[in-house]
């Protein structure tokens, strides 16, 4: 058996050695590559759910423009389950206080007391102090060990009532002013990243962003609505004052459209136009009002002391009032129309009132400064009605009498000597001038008085004339029955007067018919 060498021999030994010893160095390697994988995945990961969130919250901006309670609960949502928080709340900034105006998943109980009491003022220590004072987000890593907090019975109540022990608070900036906040809570002690802090304050911006927004969206609308209401207001002015230029004389119908147009565009329950003689006011025209109302009003002549009609009488003055019904004197339209908020605004010609306007809600709702000078120009326009209405009359009483003139002088000049024709067409044109019911025509005769000519006369008042002259003190029944007021004779004459002067000076036999 052949032996071998020694050297031959350890040389095998070692080769069989080297051979089974394992290789170590590559595993730590691959351990440290996983851990950096992991790491990268972990990043994109909340990298993309940042991105994901931030889209959601500017999509739900676009979408929902001026709905801000949505938006800020979208935000504490992301926020707080992002941020690995608890729960959340939204706070506005509102002149020296902050108010609570969103929350997420917060204790029900912190709910209801920010419900019950939303503003909080600013006391230092606290992380909104110190986020308002250098405008960054603020932290405190644990409420309960907070030397603020603990000094604090409501802040010691806050953190037992929650269960709350980390919170930050973010700031919410517009043009480097703090407008809000942004708060969320951990239960359990644990800082947050500086990641998370960055992505609520993202959020914080975002808020902004929707709050101006709304502001802009809503002076638009605001914009908008005072042009359709000036529009409306214009459109109703021209409306009326192409009424009046169309009817003229037609007051009713003028009233009713005036009153229409106000009590609608001013939002009014109910509305009464009066007309005022100077001693009682007339209820002219009616929209809405109550029956009870109506049938108060109708036996209505003076205003009840200190109520709104008495007061724009005896003032010349709008008269508005927030609640009728709490007012010491609450008035006929409270007690039975259930008026509440009321405005009342004067009709004046020439510093004359010529009649009033009453607009009602039947809720406390008083009416805004644009609806009362609406009101206002209404009531201007009632007047100018009436002044209209009041020349037209007098146009048409003065062409009446003049074509009654025109008629008697035509019979003066066709019937020379003949009195009997006149005095016949004299007394039938002033019957009719005068709203008459009939007419007599009497001559003096020394002390007496005859009459010579009648028109539409009764046949007792006719048989009394044809007894022959009577003596003005003499009385009779058959006259008297029939005779009209003192008013009325008062018109007649002041009537009858302007008539026969002109006839005097043009007629002929001006001398006979003197002694009319």
């Amino acid at each position: 058996m052949r032996r071998r060498s020694r050297a031959g021999g350890e040389r095998a030994k070692s080769q069989r050695h080297k051979a089974v010893t394992p290789k170590r160095r590559s595993a730590p390697e691959s351990v440290g590559q996983e851990t950096d994988l992991a790491r990268r995945t972990r990043e994109r990961d909340e990298a993309l759910e940042r991105e994901t969130a931030t889209s959601q919250v500017l999509r739900l901006i676009s979408k929902s423009p001026g709905d801000l309670e949505l938006v800020f609960r979208s935000i504490l949502e992301n926020a707080t389950r992002i941020c690995e928080a608890k729960f959340g709340a939204l706070i506005l900034r509102e002149g020296d206080r902050f108010r609570f105006v969103a929350f997420h998943n917060a204790p029900p109980a912190y709910v209801e007391l920010r419900t019950r009491e939303p503003y909080v003022r600013l006391i230092a220590g606290t992380a909104l102090a110190r986020a308002v004072a250098t405008k960054q987000a603020a932290q405190i890593a644990d409420v309960t060990k907070h030397q603020p907090t603990r000094a604090d019975p409501l802040r010691r109540s806050f953190a037992a009532l929650t269960g709350a022990r980390t919170l930050i608070t973010v700031p919410m900036l517009k043009d480097d002013e703090i407008v809000g906040a942004i708060n969320i809570y951990r239960q359990e002690v644990r800082s947050f990243a500086d990641k998370q802090i960055g992505l609520l304050t993202n959020f914080a911006t975002q808020a902004v962003i929707a709050i101006e927004n709304t502001r802009l969206l809503n002076e638009l609308r605001q914009r908008t609505t005072d042009l359709t209401e000036s529009l409306e207001q214009q459109t109703a002015t021209s409306e009326v004052l192409g009424l009046i230029s169309s009817s003229p004389g037609e007051l009713e119908r003028v009233f009713q459209s005036i009153l229409e147009k106000a009590t609608r565009i001013c939002e009014a329950s109910f509305g009464t136009l009066f007309r005022f003689d100077g001693r009682d006011l007339q209820p002219v025209a009616q929209v809405g009002t109550p029956s009870e109302l109506i049938e108060a009003q109708r036996r209505l002549r003076s205003p009840t002391p200190g109520g709104l009609l008495d007061l724009v009488i005896r003032t010349k003055r709008v008269i508005h009032t927030a609640d009728r019904a709490a007012d010491a004197i609450p008035g006929l339209a409270a007690r039975f129309g259930g008026a509440r908020s009321i405005v009342g605004v004067p009709m004046l010609k020439d510093d004359a009132l010529v009649g009033a306007i009453a607009i009602y809600r039947q809720e406390v709702r008083p009416f805004s400064d644009k609806q009362i000078a609406l009101v206002t120009n209404f009531a201007a326009q009632a007047a100018l009605a009436i002044e209209n209405t009041r020349l037209l009359n007098e146009l048409r009483e003065s062409l009446e009498q003049q074509t009654a003139t025109a008629d008697v002088l035509r019979v003066i000049s066709s019937s020379p000597g003949e009195l009997a024709p006149v005095f016949q067409t004299i007394l039938q044109n002033a019957t009719t001038l005068c709203e008459a019911r009939f007419g007599a025509l009497a001559l003096c005769e020394g002390d007496a008085v005859r009459i010579r000519s009648l028109h539409n006369a009764p046949s007792a008042f006719a048989e009394f004339a044809n007894r022959g002259p009577f003596h003005p003190g003499q009385k009779s029944r058959s006259v008297g029955q029939y005779g009209p007021s003192k008013s009325c004779m008062l018109r007649i004459s002041e009537r009858m007067r302007v008539i026969l002067s002109v006839i005097r000076s043009l007629s002929p036999n001006s001398a006979a018919i003197g002694q009319y």
